[in-house]
């Protein structure tokens, strides 16, 4: 799209430079951001999928300067593979989000894991990487998936969320990795923070974090209202819960709120609110 030019540096604060890998899709809007933190010595976070197009502009970017680290959010395969041929050409160590190995069964509604993501270091809630004036530091924030991280920028009060609170979309919580209770419970700890502005890795900047969280909380809240309200006047499957929430939905997204959806109801479950039956979900007795 020629409003959302991959490849190109957008430098969006003196400390961080954001580009946009070419891989544009339903589930990933314009593409995969990737930023780039620093100026002498440099933080790579999120690099991407692992194209010889993008990678190419991240090396335009960082122009022989020494890479500390290359950051991951999560394992998902729009995000991480490109730390691997990164890490060869800067020998930079990997950080960040846990690896981790799932055999889902559902559909994926969602970029799918990268099975070959292995960091060499973990970071854990409150651990950081620094270089020459800045510092991330890590943010516990599971819900899109178990492992998910956000990374503050202490000196300029950015974050970076990731695909826990994007640009242009509410994520995808696709059970079993994905847990809407956690979810929800990570939005709440960024409503208890004061950054100024959310960098995501796809969607624009937002300007206003804590207006957006707000209302994806409503949102969220919503929701589950209406699987409340639908519920109780008759046990449904998916599908038919889907239908009746989302109307008018562009087809290739159903599957993605069919796992919110059952998100949802794993959540009302565990709360004792619903129960399944025979493939349908009804209200608890």
């Amino acid at each position: 799209m020629a409003e959302h030019p991959t490849g190109i540096p957008i430098q969006l604060e003196p400390l961080v430079v954001r580009v946009l890998a070419p891989n544009a899709s339903p589930y990933t809007y314009t593409g995969t951001q990737t930023h780039i933190v620093g100026t002498t010595d440099l933080a790579v976070i999120d690099p991407g999928p692992d194209d010889p197009a993008h990678l190419a502009a991240l090396a335009r970017v960082i122009a022989g300067r020494p890479v500390t680290a290359i950051v991951v959010t999560h394992h998902h395969r729009d995000h991480s593979p490109a730390t691997r041929p990164l890490q060869t050409a800067t020998g930079a160590p990997i950080v960040g989000a846990a690896p981790f190995a799932l055999d889902d069964a559902g559909a994926r509604a969602d970029a799918s894991f990268d099975p070959d993501y292995v960091p060499d270091r973990v970071l854990a809630e409150g651990d950081s990487v620094s270089g020459d004036g800045w510092t991330l530091q890590a943010i516990a924030t599971p819900g899109h998936t178990s492992n998910h991280l956000a990374f503050a920028l202490p000196e300029t009060k950015a974050l970076f969320s990731g695909d826990h609170v994007m640009g242009w979309s509410t994520t995808i919580v696709s059970p079993p990795d994905g847990d809407m209770a956690a979810y929800m419970a990570s939005l709440d700890k960024l409503m208890g923070r004061d950054d100024r502005v959310y960098y995501p890795g796809h969607g624009e900047a937002i300007e206003q974090p804590q207006r957006l969280v707000r209302g994806m909380l409503g949102h969220r809240k919503q929701r589950e209202g209406q699987i409340l309200r639908l519920l109780r006047e008759d046990a449904m499957p998916i599908p038919i819960l889907v239908s009746r929430m989302y109307v008018g939905l562009d087809a290739r997204l159903v599957p993605a709120a069919a796992r919110s959806v059952l998100a949802h109801l794993y959540d009302l479950q565990t709360r004792g609110l619903v129960r399944e039956q025979e493939a349908s979900w009804q209200i608890a007795a």
